[in-house]
């Protein structure tokens, strides 16, 4: 089963039309230099003109153009670098509140304009300022009255479509209107399969909103790693498909469109989550092609190591399973059953939940979290196997962390009942994410279903004595339904990822709901006896 799934999970793609012709070049592509902690809010930050050289002269093969947002880190360097490999540019300016940098910049766009006239086709003055709410429409077109009265360039601004239909004076000043649509982050996103329709149906809505202005598609693309929103699933094969058909599109109704973007950033993670660092073409880590035309595409290029790490660990689960069924005579055929569910899903989910780790960990927060919910998801089924055949309850957290008198004395237990609630944790701490800051918070459900699976068919195979229901897990179990019930409303039901994890926190819930304090019971009567003859020496 586990191979079957991977082998499924694996299967490429070979996409047709305009990204199988090794030959075919890009009108134009969005570029930023930016690389592993590099980014354009550190102070001083300088990127060397080697760099860029090393990306424009990759870009040049299968691009003529580069659109750039920026003259500052060291951008201002792009258009002498760009002449040398043939690249044409689209030269960006990035303005903002601070009137004093901002004249700073523009002067220096214009000299560049002025130098490199053979290599700067247009210049866009500004970059969503709108959309951020750092200037005003009457003061935006001041500025573009004003570089266009300097250069002998077209000069235009670019903005997400609904803020050009909401500011249409500033189409008075473009040459042209340049237009981000970018169908992931629309309020209904579609799925992939339907986004280059989605682009093309505002392309069109724009062109009769602004008549006899082209409208220049200054950004578009999908990104290939982050959650899901709605129906819009990030991979590797949705990206290379709508690329693959938004360049067709162009070609056929004859529009300009630059895909976004050249290069993955993922610094861009710390603010919009890990969707933001995977829009790129390019690998930000290794600068290599994604998908080369013409040739097939997986969302798991390493998806045999992953089958090889799940096979490994089903092996284990199973090996401790017949380790400690030495204990027990002849175990149940439903141990064994508890057993293979939490080998098999553990095999199929290892895989994803590595690639989980590597690619949605940012900082030392991230990776922390990251590890310790993957850590917990290898661990559980090997713990809970072991438990299973030995004839063990899920320990709770009383017999944890509680007085002294009601610890749990096997190590084992103790073992256990740490993993247990070390995912609860986890849990907690990703569902209050998804409730009160969603928008950019990934969905763990592999790593979360690979810990809850094994803990919640032990509970379902060895039943806790019956007794009083212990707080802390009600609490936490009444928390995780209540969480689950309110990330499916609010995602909807087309985002199983969004559904997968509400599943996942509500079979944790009913896993702890079960929980009784059976050591509680053993010990407390015992420790009670103890006090009352210390507190009655005569009655002994």
């Amino acid at each position: 089963m586990i191979a079957a799934v991977w082998w499924w999970l694996a299967t490429p793609v070979t996409l047709t039309g305009a990204q199988s012709d090794p030959a075919a070049k890009l009108d134009c592509v969005a570029y930023a230099p930016f690389r592993g902690a590099q980014t354009p809010w550190t102070p001083g930050l300088i990127i060397s003109p080697e760099q860029i050289a090393q990306d424009l002269a990759a870009l040049a093969k299968i691009s003529r153009c580069v659109r750039t947002y920026s003259v500052d880190n060291g951008l201002d360097k792009v258009p002498e670098i760009a002449a040398k490999v043939g690249l044409k540019l689209l030269l960006g300016v990035w303005i903002g509140r601070d009137r004093l940098k901002n004249a700073l910049l523009i002067d220096t766009a214009i000299s560049l304009a002025r130098d490199y006239p053979e290599v700067i086709t247009a210049i866009v003055v500004g970059n969503e300022v709108l959309l951020r709410g750092e200037m005003t429409a009457l003061d935006l077109r001041e500025i573009i009255r004003s570089v266009k009265t300097r250069v002998n360039v077209p000069v235009t601004y670019a903005d997400v479509w609904e803020f050009w239909l909401r500011h249409r004076e500033v189409a008075q000043e473009v040459d042209f209107v340049a237009v981000h649509m970018l169908p992931y982050w629309e309020d209904a996103p579609p799925r992939a399969e339907d986004a280059a329709d989605h682009v093309d149906a505002i392309r069109k809505r724009m062109a009769s909103a602004f008549p006899g202005k082209e409208i220049l598609i200054a950004e578009t693309g999908w990104p290939s790693r982050g959650r899901m929103r709605h129906g819009a699933l990030p991979s590797r094969i949705n990206q290379a498909r709508f690329i693959s058909e938004i360049l067709d599109r162009a070609k056929q109704e004859d529009f300009r469109v630059i895909p976004f973007e050249a290069y993955d950033e993922p610094w861009k993670r710390q603010w919009e989550g890990t969707v933001g660092g995977y829009w790129g073409l390019f690998d930000g880590e290794r600068r290599t092609m994604k998908y080369p035309p013409g040739m097939a595409i997986g969302n798991f290029p390493f998806w045999k190591l992953q089958l090889g790490c799940g096979l490994a660990l089903s092996i284990a689960v199973f090996g401790a399973a017949l380790l400690a069924s030495r204990r027990r005579p002849s175990p149940r055929t439903t141990c064994w059953a508890a057993v293979a569910a939490s080998a098999t899903v553990g095999g199929v989910l290892l895989g994803v939940g590595i690639d989980d780790l590597l690619y949605q960990s940012y900082g030392f927060g991230g990776w922390l979290r990251r590890g310790l919910l993957l850590a917990v998801g290898i661990a559980a089924p090997l713990l809970c196997s072991h438990a299973v055949m030995t004839g063990c309850t899920l320990p709770t957290f009383l017999e944890l962390i509680g007085p002294r008198e009601t610890r749990s004395r096997s190590f084992a237990t103790m073992v256990l009942g740490l993993t247990l609630m070390a995912a609860t944790l986890i849990a907690v701490e990703t569902a209050l994410s998804l409730v009160f800051d969603p928008r950019w918070r990934d969905f763990p459900f592999a790593g979360l279903t690979m810990a809850v699976v094994p803990f919640w068919t032990l509970t379902l195979i060895n039943r806790p004595k019956s007794g009083a229901r212990p707080l802390a897990e009600s609490v936490f179990a009444g928390l995780f339904a209540v969480a689950a019930l309110y990330i499916a409303i609010n995602e909807g039901h087309h985002n199983w990822q969004a559904m997968w994890t509400a599943a996942a926190y509500l079979l944790l819930g009913t896993t702890l709901w079960q929980g009784s304090p059976v050591a509680v019971e053993e010990v407390a009567p015992a420790a009670s006896a103890d006090l009352r003859l210390a507190a009655n020496p005569s009655d002994a």
